[in-house]
């Protein structure tokens, strides 16, 4: 009788190996973004998209922050005073221009109770410059879309980073530019408040 043996089983191809290193390479990439996920608690997200959770987000003084930056600048800060409701969240100053054209800009950020962020410039530097400053591209030539009167004060719509939206006004020969993605609502609140602000001593 011949001699019959049983086939050894055949050890899966290559391409069959590297399908379920992929897979569990997958598996792991997910279980670490679910475990991120777990420990962030400053996102939470629902059907109508992301929210922030505002109880995480940073405070700020206001006066304090801008009263010291008055003290160093050679043109008049502007301190809006809000209603309730709003949340200072950020304050910086940057420069806006190129050599002996540049300018500082101070910029307080707000968070809007209706939803929403708005920032608000304050410089006596160009207005292109301060309105580019706002884009994606801070060497692009912005174009104005509009204008809108706020108690008698004239200012111009300019596009901005993202889906957002620019107002510049001058006042007092100083540039005043608020952006952000707030209702017009907000908008007109937040140039109110500072077209109408008494600027803050220089010491």
């Amino acid at each position: 009788m011949p001699d019959t043996q049983t086939p050894a089983p055949q050890k899966p191809g290559r391409g069959a190996q590297t399908a379920r290193d992929m897979v569990l390479s997958l598996a792991a990439l997910l279980l670490i973004l679910l475990a991120v996920l777990g420990f962030s608690n400053s996102c939470q997200f629902s059907p109508g998209g992301p929210t922030i959770d505002t109880s995480t987000v940073p405070t700020v003084d206001v006066h304090s922050a801008l009263s010291g930056v008055a003290a160093g600048m050679d043109f008049p800060v502007r301190e809006p005073k809000l209603p309730g409701g709003w949340r200072a969240n950020s304050t910086d100053t940057i420069s806006i221009g190129a050599g002996a054209q540049a300018r500082p800009v101070v910029r307080v950020g707000w968070l809007a109770p209706a939803g929403g962020f708005l920032r608000l410039s304050q410089t006596q530097g160009g207005a292109v410059d301060l309105a580019a400053s706002e884009t994606d591209d801070p060497k692009s030539q912005p174009t104005a879309t509009g204008t809108i009167d706020v108690a008698g004060v004239n200012w111009t719509i300019y596009p901005a980073r993202r889906n957002e939206t620019s107002w510049l006004a001058e006042v007092g020969g100083v540039r005043l530019l608020i952006s952000g993605n707030g209702k017009d609502a907000d908008f007109r609140t937040l140039a109110q408040a500072v077209q109408t602000a008494t600027p803050l001593p220089a010491k």
